[in-house]
This record gives structure tokens, sequence and C-alpha cells, in this order.
């Protein structure tokens, strides 16, 4: 017999146990990695498949971008306009502008996703997200969650020197790898309650020794910090510019410098921030033998990506149950 009318009481539960077990809140942390990051919509649509869905999404770069993307439903779209990618047509994305602070001005690809995300809003998604970026002058570490979802991708996403900084809320934003590369701490802020976390540049083995000693040698020459050229005599202002920009004669160049630079910082504040606020699942996809700017290659990244989210589903689904 059920409650009488007006009795607020809830029926006694038919199997208490068995509704009892909740699963656990799940938080997607995506790493930064720039075309390693296609990685992400492999691993995204592998746990998907496997009814595996984050209920809090955050992400770093291009984990933000990716991690949008699914967020606002669009995840398909990204990844059949990520295999149209080829050498040639990255270019077509690049509006160079030498003056301002950024080669890239980046707002052909802010086009791009606008296309395919509109207006957006961030508080408007289904599942909660955040995108990490870095205030410029001061160093904070910025979590976008609400406000316009293609210019928090933008922020996330303009790496330093490469595409000039993004304006939000009177705070001028670049990448959040400077700061949090793999986003697990927010993730946890968000209210999850397992993360689950992607590590983009794990691969890179070998890097981040010591060299207990080094020095100059003898017979070395000493390196000359700059290079005397006439280039009306010598050689043309195009030439001249490709050679500093992408090195020559055992010389790295402009941009070999950044990225690497950039890929040692990212790899030590990685491990650190790892170490100090580890996930409850760690993904790993091997993608060292992917650059960074590797972009016609998307669909080796999310098959890449695919396997190492196979690899890791039996250890999800055991920490569910654990959780639960």
């Amino acid at each position: 017999m059920g409650p009488a009318s007006g009795d607020r009481a809830l029926p006694a539960l038919k199997n208490p146990s068995e509704s009892a077990r909740k699963p656990p809140s799940i938080g997607l942390a995506l790493g930064g990695g720039a075309a390693r990051g296609f990685a992400h919509v492999g691993i995204l649509q592998t746990l998907h498949a496997h009814g595996i869905k984050p209920d809090v999404i955050t992400g770093t770069s291009m984990g933000a971008v990716v991690g949008g993307c699914y967020a606002a439903g669009h995840l398909q779209s990204f990844s059949e306009w990520a295999f149209t990618l080829t050498r040639k047509s990255i270019l077509q994305y690049l509006d160079v502008s030498l003056s301002g602070s950024g080669l890239i001005g980046g707002m052909r690809l802010a086009r791009h996703l606008e296309q395919t995300l509109g207006r957006t809003k961030i508080e408007s998604l289904a599942t909660r997200f955040a995108a990490i970026a870095t205030e410029i002058d001061t160093g904070h570490e910025v979590w976008l969650t609400r406000g316009r979802l293609v210019e928090a991708l933008r922020a996330s996403y303009s790496l330093p020197g490469v595409f000039a900084p993004v304006r939000i809320g009177k705070r001028w934003l670049v990448d959040g790898a400077l700061v949090n590369p793999v986003p697990v701490s927010a993730a946890r802020a968000l209210d999850s309650r397992m993360v689950i976390a992607v590590n983009l540049n794990a691969d890179l083995l070998g890097r981040g020794g010591t060299i207990a000693s080094h020095g100059f040698d003898e017979d070395e020459s000493p390196d000359e910090p700059t290079v005397e050229f006439h280039w009306r005599e010598r050689i043309g202002i195009e030439r001249f510019v490709k050679r500093q920009v992408f090195g020559g004669a055992g010389r790295p160049g402009l941009a070999t410098v950044m990225i690497e630079a950039y890929n040692v910082m990212q790899d030590r504040i990685t491990r650190a921030r790892l170490a100090g606020d580890p996930p409850d699942i760690l993904i790993s996809p091997r993608l060292g033998n992917i650059g960074w700017f590797d972009f016609h290659r998307a669909d080796q990244a999310m098959r890449i990506g695919a396997e190492a989210a196979e690899r890791t589903l039996d250890t999800i689904d055991e920490a569910i149950e654990a959780l639960s």
C-alpha cells in the first residue's frame, strides 16, 4: 500500500544495496601537446564507445580544443576536419603577422572554430568544462569556466611567441601549459570523484637527465653570437629569414629553439604537478614520433590515442567499481 495522500515520505527501496551503488563522477584532464592532441579524439571516442562519459572535462591547449568540441557535441565534425589537413592546407590557417605580439594572429583558426562551435557559452554545456590559460603579466593560472567557448579555447592554445595573446575579462592570456600542462587539479576542484588524465608527452624518453660535467673544449672554435651578412650581395631576404627561423649548418633555428625549450619546460612542470596531485588513471599514448606541428598526421595520432585508451579500459572499470 502506498503512502497516504499528502504523505511526503518515500516508499521503502526494493533493493537498497543495488540502488546505493552510484558510479563516481568522472573527470577527464586533457593535456597539451599541439598536433599530438589529436590523440585525445581517439581516447574520447573509445571511452564513449565503452559507456565511459565524463561529467567534467578540463583541458590545456590542444586538450582544451578537443575537450571543448566534445563537450559541445561537435567532436565528430572536428575529427572529420582533422582528417582533411595536409602540409599545404595547414598554411591557410596561419595568418602571419610581424606587427603584433605573436608570429601568427590566430584569427583564421578562430573563425574556423567559430563556424563549428558558433557562439556557444561554456556555462550552457551539458558537461562541466574548464579551459586552462596563463595570465601573461602575473603568471596566474586562469580557469576559463564561463563566457564564449571559442575565446576560451583561443586563450588556452596561444603558444607564446607563436600566437598572439587573447584578452578576456581585462586579462591578457596565453597557453595554459605554462602553469598546468595536465589539469588534474582543476578536474578535482570541479567535483570529480575519479580523474582520468591524459599526458601526451610521456613518450619523450631519455629527456630531462643531468649532465654532471661539461665545458668548453680547447679544440672547439668559439660560437659567434651574431652572423654578419649583406643580404643584397650574398642571399635574398627570404632565404635569410628561412635560415634564421628553421636553422641550418648545425645551428638550430628560432622555431626549433622555441619548441624544444617549451618541450623541456612542459615536461618538467608536468612531472612535478602529476607527482603532487596524481590522477586516479593516467593514459599515456606513445606519441614520441609525432612532432608538435605534424597536424597532417591526425589519423595516426587518433589511432594511437584509441589504442592507449583500450589498454586502460579494464583499469578504469575496476576504479569505477571500487569507487561506486
